[in-house]
């Protein structure tokens, strides 16, 4: 097995590893505290996925490409700078949860609102080691830093509970935690001064952010807008599970991204073009096709394995499962288009590829006006996923012309 090989196997099975653990966290946290009292950290866990979109993966992919690309030395200068936007932005979260707390966390302290702030500049520490060691090639490690990150804190759950400690502000500090296993790389974090290129760390780091933060809105929102839509309990709880069964390839392919993010950007400054017009031919015909096999699969076996997995509560039709593991087959086929477009410092074509998808989505949802709410949620998840992949492979296409 050669070591590109051996690197991609690793990203994804520290993907997949990282995400049971992430159930398995969650589970600890909900079995152990109930419902009830597990309610602030789960409110928590939520606020920590979206600083992981804003912070973790626009850092990682910032670094990783100037790197790559052999310009370190623009990560050192544009360390302080950089550094003081993050601390301002979880300052101000750590405000705004402050002045909600009662309807967030519904408690009285500040304890929650602390552990946004704290949570916040762990996610970007996370995406700084994370793209130091990318950026270097060492794919291995960032595999171990997705499994240490959720095993630590299901250690310090675990040891919670069999100490029968059950109060909600230990456990979310457990959450906390997680980013402490930077002190386990860390050279990742310290960058030359050599190499020096035209880098817009703020434009970079703003496109980025905005991209993965709405194209994760609308794979998870779908539930929400089903709510807003006048879908019942029942429903709303069915398509949680179904995006969440569905959408684990691309929790996987979250995870083994940095691996492409050098790639790309390593063919790009060596002017190799026709190498990635043939990545993207390839990446086609892989999403026409694992998104037809989705499709089928998921309108024949979909709700069955929803069932065995959740429970008989949970009943999506044929034809709803069809659409959702369509939708987040796509999904998989977007992201990695947005992150060879980043590899490309393509942000702000990033940003205006999920803006216009959303537009699309929310014109989809009032074309099936007519449908149930479930059917308009499921539809206009599905409208936007695609029209996200036609504005990205549109910027992909010019990029590679241009270049």
């Amino acid at each position: 097995m050669t070591r590109t090989d051996r690197s991609t196997t690793a990203l994804a099975l520290g993907s997949v590893v990282s995400g049971l653990l992430a159930y398995l966290l969650f589970a600890l946290i909900t079995r152990g505290l109930g419902a009830e009292a597990a309610a602030p950290v789960s409110v928590l866990w939520t606020l920590w996925a979206f600083a992981g979109a804003a912070f973790t993966f626009p850092l990682q992919h910032w670094i990783t490409r100037s790197v790559g690309a052999g310009h370190e030395g623009d990560v050192r200068r544009a360390a302080a700078r950089v550094s003081l936007l993050v601390l301002a932005a979880a300052l101000a979260l750590g405000l705004l949860s402050w002045s909600v707390r009662d309807q967030l966390f519904h408690r009285e302290d500040a304890w929650f609102p602390a552990m946004v702030v704290l949570v916040t500049l762990g996610s970007a520490v996370i995406g700084v080691v994370r793209g130091g060691l990318g950026g270097r090639g060492r794919f291995e490690a960032v595999a171990w830093s997705l499994v240490a990150e959720n095993g630590l804190r299901c250690l310090l759950v675990g040891g919670l509970l069999l100490a029968g400690v059950h109060d909600p502000v230990a456990h979310g500090l457990c959450l906390v935690a997680g980013s402490l296993v930077v002190v386990l790389w860390p050279d990742a974090l310290r960058f030359t001064v050599a190499g020096a290129g035209q880098s817009r760390p703020f434009a970079f780091l703003g496109g980025a952010a905005t991209g993965q933060l709405i194209s994760q809105t609308v794979l998870t929102g779908g539930p929400v807008l089903l709510a807003l839509l006048g879908g019942s309990a029942r429903e709303v709880t069915a398509m949680f599970a179904a995006l969440a069964l569905f959408r684990a390839p691309y929790m996987v392919a979250l995870g083994s991204v940095p691996q492409l993010t050098l790639r790309v950007t390593r063919h790009a400054v060596a002017g190799e073009y026709d190498v990635l017009w043939s990545l993207l031919r390839g990446l086609g015909t892989v999403a026409v096709v694992a998104a037809a096999l989705a499709g089928a699969l998921g309108a024949l076996l979909g709700p069955e394995v929803l069932h065995l997995v959740f429970g008989d509560s949970v009943d999506v039709s044929s034809g709803q499962a069809a659409v959702l593991a369509v939708g987040c087959t796509v999904a998989v086929a977007n992201l990695a288009l947005m992150v060879s477009a980043l590899a490309q410092d393509r942000p702000a074509g990033v940003a205006g590829a999920w803006g216009v998808a959303v537009l699309v989505g929310a014109g989809g949802v009032v074309a099936l006006s007519s449908q149930s709410p479930v059917a308009r949620s499921a539809g206009g998840f599905l409208v936007a996923e695609v029209a996200a992949t036609l504005v990205l492979a549109v910027l992909a296409v010019r990029t590679l012309r241009r270049g």
